[in-house]
């Protein structure tokens, strides 16, 4: 059996992957079991990033079981129902602007390898996608990699809420323009890239950027009704 002592807290703040991927094997010879994320940044004094990557490469090799799935998510609350009433596109777009900047940063502190390459894999419009499906995907994967899992949930509704016909700003029955689908490219891009480079600051402010030229698009359709 395991053994459920601890080991002694190791200062690796100064080594790169190689010594917490060594520290680690030490534990599992010893008998240990590797603990969680968290408690091995503590314990050694390193990013949770870098924790990630260690376990990767120990799950790569075959020496650690790969995570449990987490649970299924239940289905979005009723409450749904109320809030698509009593909301509109630009409160929706307001508290995205709130939301997903911090998300975006997360994101770029704890993504696995696995979930950068999603989400760079998801900046990119594939020709003949659903404008609406694309876009979503990408910033579902941004917020399913910030590993905060209320934030993530949260986010769902929000989307849940913002994707209802009753609250789409009407675009004139017009396909998305070429050029705007190729510009949004350019915003998830730099998204995505800031993230895959472990950047906070600009990965938050490029989702910022992004979600600010959303709500001009927004208030223009909404003036373009009004006229």
């Amino acid at each position: 059996m395991p053994s459920t002592e601890t080991t002694p807290r190791e200062d690796l703040s100064g080594t790169g992957l190689s010594g917490i991927v060594d520290a680690l094997r030490d534990m599992q010879r010893r008998g240990e079991r590797i603990p969680s994320e968290r408690d091995i940044a503590q314990l050694f004094d390193v990013k949770r990033h870098q924790v990630r990557k260690a376990l990767d490469e120990l799950r790569k090799a075959g020496d650690l079981k790969p995570p449990r799935p987490r649970r299924a998510p239940r289905a979005a609350p009723r409450i749904n129902e109320e809030l698509v009433r009593m909301t509109n596109p630009l409160e929706v777009i307001e508290l995205r602007i709130l939301l997903e900047p911090g998300l975006a940063r997360l994101a770029s502190m704890r993504a696995s390898p696995a979930e950068i390459a999603h989400i760079i894999e998801k900046s990119a419009t594939p020709l003949g996608a659903p404008y609406g499906e694309t876009d979503l995907a990408f910033h579902l994967a941004i917020a399913t990699a910030s590993r905060n899992q209320l934030a993530g949930e949260l986010y769902k509704v929000l989307r849940q809420v913002g994707v209802d016909a009753r609250l789409r700003v009407p675009t004139g029955g017009q396909p998305p323009c070429p050029k705007r689908t190729a510009e949004r490219d350019a915003e998830h891009r730099r998204i995505a890239e800031a993230i895959a480079a472990r950047d906070p600051e600009t990965a938050e402010q490029a989702m910022r950027d992004h979600l600010r030229n959303v709500l001009r698009q927004i208030n223009a359709r909404l003036d373009a009704i009004a006229a």
